[in-house]
């Protein structure tokens, strides 16, 4: 008690000393441990995402782009799928189709066009507000409503993918009806609209203005109409009726559709479907090109795994070089002690309780800094997705 004593104060009175190598050690002790934990998280929330994906369908290429585009809502571009397939899978009888529309962003998020299915698949609610029920609402995930700090009763406007595009893409104004409930996933990045509504943005519907006004009809004049008529910006409860889509909603685009067979058995008959390679669209398993993708991401592990080591065993020899040189420093102090009557082993045992005091104490804090990491590593790690793709 007396060696913890002595310790502790001296420790005390060269305090700045003394925190420098607590922080360090600290330093030492936190990094692979939350690196471990980054990575793990890392690991295991791509996989989930792939795992909660039965099949997806989409046109043929890059499995990986599909897959990026419609579970992560990257920036990638696969060639749209005709609706077509969706109503195929219907007419099957064996799974749910679920269309999702990647295509547009507003204010640097992507705009997701998709069904009320989605929700129910994804098990996401509304926090505040309510789901989608008119052409042109948006229900925002959460990290949308606190980056952009947009709320219920505001609006957004989608984003001209091309400024020079003046033939059908026009942006469109969306008033923000639900926020949902954080998942952490990157449906909490996503702004999330009826794919009907993700077809206004692109120009295949559009609303007409009316070419005879009610003051022209009271005047009793008469209007032509012609083909200069005004293509709206934003669908309001006046305008909703004049909106209308041209051509065959079959041929209609989506980035892709994920589809939730009924049973395994369901599933093995519509991958048997899609194998023929001249066929124009692919059913594939997302939980495989995922489970590919952190293979060979996280090869790199054990190539980290041994850098840190080296750098760990480094760091402890310098530190343990500063105790060294720290107990060298004070020999005059050590032996004024031993001629005062203090034997060798309560030396030892005063430079022991020393040192494990500075340990123990940066345990203590890489340990309350792993478990910020590990309380807050899902939420770290859907926002690094997001910010990556």
């Amino acid at each position: 008690m007396n060696a913890l004593y002595l310790a502790f104060a001296y420790l005390r009175y060269h305090w700045a000393r003394s925190l420098v190598l607590t922080l360090v050690a600290a330093l030492i002790l936190f990094v692979p441990v939350a690196t471990q934990i980054l990575l793990s998280t890392s690991e295991r929330a791509l996989v989930a995402r792939g795992d909660a994906t039965p099949l997806l369908l989409g046109s043929r290429g890059s499995q990986l782009d599909l897959t990026m585009a419609a579970l992560y809502f990257s920036d990638e571009r696969p060639d749209p799928v005709p609706m077509h397939e969706v109503e195929t899978i219907w007419d099957s009888g064996l799974g749910i189709p679920i269309p999702v529309h990647t295509a547009f962003s507003s204010s640097g998020f992507r705009i997701v066009g998709t069904t009320l299915d989605y929700f129910d698949f994804r098990d996401l609610t509304a926090s505040e507000g309510r789901g989608l029920s008119m052409l042109g609402d948006a229900v925002i995930g959460a990290d949308v409503a606190e980056t952009l700090g947009k709320g219920v009763g505001d609006t957004l406007v989608s984003s001209p993918e091309n400024l020079f595009d003046l033939d059908g893409v026009y942006p469109l104004e969306m008033p923000i009806v639900g926020i949902l409930a954080p998942s952490n996933s990157p449906d909490d990045q996503a702004i999330f609209v009826d794919i009907k509504t993700a077809w206004v943005i692109q120009g295949i519907g559009h609303g007409h203005e009316d070419v005879v006004t009610a003051a022209e009809v009271a005047a009793g004049s008469e209007a032509v109409a012609n083909a200069a008529v005004v293509q709206y910006q934003r669908i309001t409860d006046e305008n909703i009726e004049s909106f209308h889509f041209h051509g065959n909603q079959d041929d209609f685009p989506a980035s892709a559709v994920i589809v939730v067979p009924n049973d395994t058995r369901s599933g093995t008959i519509l991958k048997g479907r899609y194998l023929d390679s001249e066929n124009p669209t692919q059913l594939i398993e997302p939980a495989g090109v995922i489970q590919g993708l952190v293979d060979r991401i996280f090869r790199i592990r054990s190539l980290l795994d041994v850098v840190t080591t080296i750098i760990a065993v480094a760091a402890l020899a310098a530190i343990g070089l500063a105790i060294f040189l720290s107990y060298r420093l004070r020999a005059r102090e050590i032996a004024t002690a031993v001629k005062l009557g203090a034997r060798r082993g309560m030396v030892l045992r005063l430079l022991s309780a020393e040192t494990i005091t500075l340990l123990s104490l940066s345990g203590i804090i890489a340990g309350l800094g792993a478990a910020i990491v590990s309380r807050n590593a899902d939420a770290w790690v859907s926002w690094l997705l997001a910010l990556g793709s």
